[in-house]
């Protein structure tokens, strides 16, 4: 049986498509909705190396394209681990009836997809509530699972604290109730500084911390949105960038990052592993990245050769089973 992929003619109004495409942008867009491996959901499998035999580019091209398609265009999200491909406006064009024949369909083809991730990125464009919800009841049995797995791989964990748990609603209200505070206080600072210096604002070159903040904020967020720490996750986020006002770090932008650089390294882009992290630094009273790089380079071993020249200069304190000649070369 054939299947049938629908393009809506306003597929050319889009401003994204017809101001910011090119050419080969637009064939490539066009391929990746209507390609074989589509499917009911907008969420399917399929590898770099198909999609440049299907095209007939090389595989640097299709890299490059998707590259481009999900930090420029960001239409699309892809797992290169589990090769799923999600469309963003996918149910925003293609999901407008319901009906058992539909739901089941979407069931189906739901319950196969390995990164739930992509299951919400997708749920967000869907404008029919039913649809929508089945989506989300998949997100949401995701991470019931994940959470318990979570738990169960930190247990043995050396790298984080197995006290540390993932946080709690509760902190967010508290935070959210903080940072309300905090925005009235900076106001308040905002207006104070005008009062005494009226110039301060046209001053390019005095520097506004409030400005700075900004951008440890967005820097820390995007990090998080590229690095596969969960684009949708919302809470996490806000309950991360506490960090930025509620911790002991001397650079507290920086020092996330590290942790955050750490989780990747490990594969434990999870927002308990990077606050377990945290909270080992400060507990060691590590509160600059400086301090934290001297603290782990000072953990490797040293070579035997270089203990025995350090501790022992000069052959004095030799311990026993060393024998140094203080002959060699002389006459």
């Amino acid at each position: 049986m054939a299947k049938y992929r629908m393009v809506r003619t306003d597929f050319w109004k889009n401003p994204i498509v017809s101001e910011e495409m090119t050419p080969e942008d637009k064939y490539f867009y066009l391929y990746l909705l209507t390609n074989p491996h589509t499917t009911q959901i907008g969420i399917y499998k399929i590898t770099k190396k198909q999609m440049a035999f299907d095209l007939g580019y090389s595989i640097e091209s299709v890299h490059s394209l998707m590259e481009r398609f999900i930090e420029h265009h960001k239409v699309i999200r892809y797992n290169p681990e589990t090769r799923e491909l999600a469309i963003k406006n996918w149910g925003k064009n293609n999901l407008h009836k319901g009906g058992k024949p539909v739901m089941d369909c979407i069931f189906s083809e739901l319950k196969d997809v390995e990164d739930p991730s992509l299951i919400q990125y997708v749920s967000e464009s869907i404008l029919k509530e039913d649809i929508r919800n089945l989506y989300q009841s998949f997100c949401e049995q995701e991470r019931v699972v994940i959470a318990k797995e979570n738990r169960d791989q930190d247990e043995n964990d050396p790298y984080i604290d197995t006290e540390c748990e993932e946080l709690d609603d509760t902190f967010m209200h508290r935070y959210t109730r903080r940072g309300q505070k905090e925005k009235e206080n900076e106001k308040e600072k905002q207006k104070q500084q005008k009062d005494f210096n009226p110039k301060i604002e046209s001053n390019p070159d005095i520097e506004n911390p409030i400005n700075q903040k900004t951008e440890d904020v967005k820097e820390i967020v995007e990090f998080w949105d590229n690095n596969g720490f969960g684009f949708t996750n919302v809470n996490a986020k806000q309950q991360l960038l506490s960090w930025l006002d509620d911790s002991s770090f001397l650079q507290p932008k920086d020092v996330i990052l590290k942790a955050m650089n750490i989780a990747c390294a490990n594969n434990k882009r999870r927002l308990n592993y990077v606050v377990g992290i945290l909270k080992n630094w400060e507990n060691e009273s590590l509160l600059t990245v400086e301090e934290i790089d001297s603290y782990y380079e000072n953990q490797k071993p040293v070579p035997k050769n270089r203990q025995l020249t350090e501790s022992y200069p000069g052959g004095r304190d030799i311990p026993s089973g060393f024998e140094l000649d203080f002959t060699a070369g002389e006459d």
